[in-house]
């Protein structure tokens, strides 16, 4: 039984300037302004304004820069672009990271960036035609001081009116958004309501909003301006942070289990809408294309990775979800070194659930393999993945990152019987010392721009930088761990495009986000730390971009995964290991 906590309607930030200001009284005056809308509706705004002789520019709160580059600077006979941008004490790169992927999108032009105290927030911009003559352009990014819902403070893009008059006198004053207060009405809901001490505190805790603004793709990879995505990844994360405060817990806590968590954001037109509601757990399970499993194009269906474990030989391991959905491996039995492999822990990474079938495949047709296969460890976050993404395919989807308990399985207590429970059968059964835990991570910019903008506690995530191996190990395996890791990236720069593909992505996570502080092994980024709490002694993690990506770039991501699964096996038949 489904219980509204608040429904509520906002009146379009747009439409009131258009009413207030659309009158004969401020014929003859200029009136600038920055909100959340996407460029048709602001210059659609702007012509209704036109015609009671009001100029009016209307700009984008979100990402200012680029959207002045996309929509007011030419870049037309332009030779090099020098932009100094706001340094803050406490977050010196967020405004050069806020204009990513500028670099990308300015053609043969060059760029380059120097940062400078201001009190003012806003860029500062010297462009050279090729004739040698300059320009010197200020692009303003409105911005407030607050401290948010954990008491944390912040500096966050905001909306702003300013009005000139037809005798120059100029008027400014802050301007509360429609999306702005939608955010707080949500946070202000969560925050009265009486929880009680008990976990997990619901059972889905929706949040189903409608916002008129379009999505607006950017000529760069998979970019693209989406105050829905955004939206989606500030309600999610901030409704964590504000359960994970409520127990006591430190912000990022993964053991937290507050409930499924679900925003749902469409586009609609008409006015804003916010609608939280407690509802019980989903148990349906969304249906999607079949996939030929070479050359999968987008994640299976469910349906479909269960026909392709049954068609495997070997013992079946089973546990359920909150849900009641099965969790299922298969441990194939062998005279080798045994390996678990594993995908969709994070169930909106999916390129891993094909590369481990695909590896598995080729394994099993080997006389001595020895592994267990678990494609798909959390169903209840696979099936909000394909509930989601039915509405908003290119969005990342961060809600169905964990369980419907609100947890990351990892962080499961042990000897539970859910989906933590999987891997310690594996383990069991199998004696594996080597688990490989295939990942992905956002294929686009993942911001939160009510909230800081930078995603807080994810910041070394918020733009792409290539496939990157984690190695995590016991405190006696490191030199074990460091060969695999030196054998294995040996062979994966033998995969066709991989190498190149991740200098791209690095090349540009520099300009925006400064020197990648990860280890570079023969053309991969690699992160090894020790953790002796984790099962198994070594534990292989992937992380290719691939949430949200579909088609040629999805096969190329599970490509990737099932390469490293295959040369990870192999290498850690001949591996000398620690007695």
């Amino acid at each position: 039984m489904s219980r509204i906590l608040l429904q509520q309607q906002f009146d379009r930030t747009l439409e009131q300037l258009v009413q207030r200001y659309g009158c004969e009284k401020y014929r003859g005056y200029r009136l600038e302004a920055w909100l959340f809308e996407d460029e048709a509706s602001r210059r659609a705004a702007e012509s209704r304004l036109a015609k009671f002789g009001v100029k009016a520019r209307l700009r984008s709160a979100y990402k200012p820069l680029v959207h002045a580059f996309q929509e007011e600077i030419s870049l037309e006979g332009v030779a090099s672009i020098h932009i100094r941008y706001p340094r803050l004490p406490e977050l010196p790169q967020r405004f050069l990271l806020e204009a990513y992927p500028l670099a990308a999108l300015v053609g043969d032009a060059r760029l380059d960036w120097e940062a400078f105290d201001t009190p003012v927030l806003c860029y500062e911009l010297i462009v050279t035609e090729h004739t040698g003559q300059q320009h010197t352009l200020k692009v303003e990014a409105p911005s407030r001081r607050y401290r948010d819902h954990i008491d944390t403070p912040q500096v966050s893009p905001c909306g702003l009116l300013r009005l000139i008059s037809p005798a120059g006198d100029v008027t400014e004053a802050a301007l509360l958004t429609d999306y702005e207060a939608l955010f707080d009405a949500a946070m202000t809901c969560l925050s009265e309501h009486p929880w009680g001490d008990q976990q997990p505190c619901f059972e889905e805790l929706n949040f189903s909003v409608t916002l008129p603004v379009a999505d607006q793709p950017l000529a760069y990879g998979h970019e693209a301006i989406s105050l829905h995505e955004a939206l989606h990844e500030d309600l999610y994360f901030s409704c964590l942070e504000f359960f994970q405060q409520r127990a006591g817990l430190p912000v990022g806590d993964r053991t937290l289990k507050p409930g499924q968590i679900v925003p749902e954001i469409i586009c609609a037109a008409g006015n804003p809408r916010l609608e939280i509601s407690l509802r019980p757990l989903n148990t349906e399970e969304p249906v999607r294309p079949r996939v030929s499993l070479d050359l999968a194009p987008h994640a299976p269906d469910s349906r479909q990775i269960t026909e392709y474990l049954d068609q495997f030989p070997g013992t079946r391991l089973k546990a359920h979800s909150r849900a009641g959905r099965p969790v299922i491996a298969v441990h194939h039995a062998g005279d080798d070194a045994a390996v678990i492999i594993s995908a969709a822990q994070h169930a909106n990474e999916t390129s891993g659930i094909v590369g481990a079938l695909r590896a598995a495949r080729t394994l099993q047709q080997r006389g001595n393999s020895h592994f267990v296969l678990s494609p798909l460890e959390n169903p209840d976050g696979y099936a909000l993945q394909g509930r989601l993404v039915a509405t908003q395919p290119s969005h990342m989807h961060h809600a169905a990152r964990y369980t419907a308990f609100g947890n990351d399985l990892q962080n499961q207590s042990k000897g539970g019987h859910y989906e933590h429970a999987i891997r310690e059968q594996a383990e069991a059964i199998s004696g594996a010392q080597l688990h490989i835990n295939l990942h992905g991570y956002p294929a686009h910019e993942w911001t939160r721009p009510l909230t800081g903008y930078v995603p807080r506690g994810f910041e070394m995530w918020t733009i792409p930088k290539g496939f990157f191996l984690i190695l995590r190990h016991h405190g006696s395996w490191a030199v074990t761990g460091r060969k695999l890791l030196e054998e294995l990236t040996l062979r994966l720069a033998r995969v066709p495009g991989l190498v190149e593909f991740n200098r791209a992505q690095i090349q540009l996570f520099e300009i925006h986000a400064g020197k990648l502080e990860f280890p570079m092994i023969n053309g991969f980024p690699c992160l090894i730390t020790e953790d002796d709490h984790q099962l198994t002694p070594l534990m292989l993690i992937t992380e290719y971009p691939d949430e949200t990506i579909k088609g040629e770039a999805f096969i190329d991501a599970h490509n990737a995964q099932m390469e490293t699964i295959l040369a990870a096996y192999d290498i850690w038949q001949s591996l000398d290991k620690p007695q």
